[in-house]
């Protein structure tokens, strides 16, 4: 396993094993494909402005990612409306850097970099802890499951990216 990451000047040091390289990548492909660019209007002013449909996702992993801002049905679609497509680019964006900056081995991440990476683990963490139906009881389940049950190696990979965001967390304060 990684030592994950460590801070330095300017920056962060992220160190990987080419396999912990190809997973990070895997993962934040699959959560790019999820987060594609929002729909727009067929209005041209609309489409330019980025003002997209107002209607909540029904795959969970996005309502995750986009949630509703507001309990009020009405007020959630219009803050929908006016931010989604620009919180998609932000995700696309944090994902484009860490699909560039991941490298097996050391390598030092800007402020910048890292923070796309923080927010990118952070995604990552989300999408997978949906799709499995991660409780707060998570390393409990781990604890108590065998290494030969389908689910471990993904409640592993869940644990290991909380351990990842965790230490960047860290490096960075």
């Amino acid at each position: 396993m990684s030592s994950g990451f460590k801070s330095s000047k300017g920056g962060v040091i992220a160190e990987f094993e080419p396999a912990e390289v190809s997973i990070l990548r895997s993962l934040v492909e699959q959560v790019l494909g999820l987060v594609e660019p929002g729909h727009t209007s067929d209005d041209p002013l609309e489409r330019a402005l980025g003002i997209g449909s107002a209607q909540a996702p029904s795959d969970p992993v996005l309502a995750r990612l986009f949630p509703s801002a507001y309990e009020d049905a009405d007020d959630a679609a219009d803050f929908r409306r006016y931010t989604e497509a620009t919180l998609r680019d932000g995700k696309r964006a944090d994902a484009q850097t860490m699909l560039e900056t991941a490298k097996p081995g050391r390598s030092e991440l800007t402020a910048e970099q890292a923070q796309a990476w923080l927010r990118s683990l952070n995604d990552v963490r989300l999408a997978l802890g949906t799709r499995l139906e991660v409780t707060e009881e998570v390393h409990d389940e781990i604890a108590m499951m065998s290494e030969d049950d389908p689910r471990y190696p993904a409640y592993v990979t869940y644990d290991w990216l909380t351990y990842l965001q965790d230490s960047l967390v860290r490096a960075l304060w």
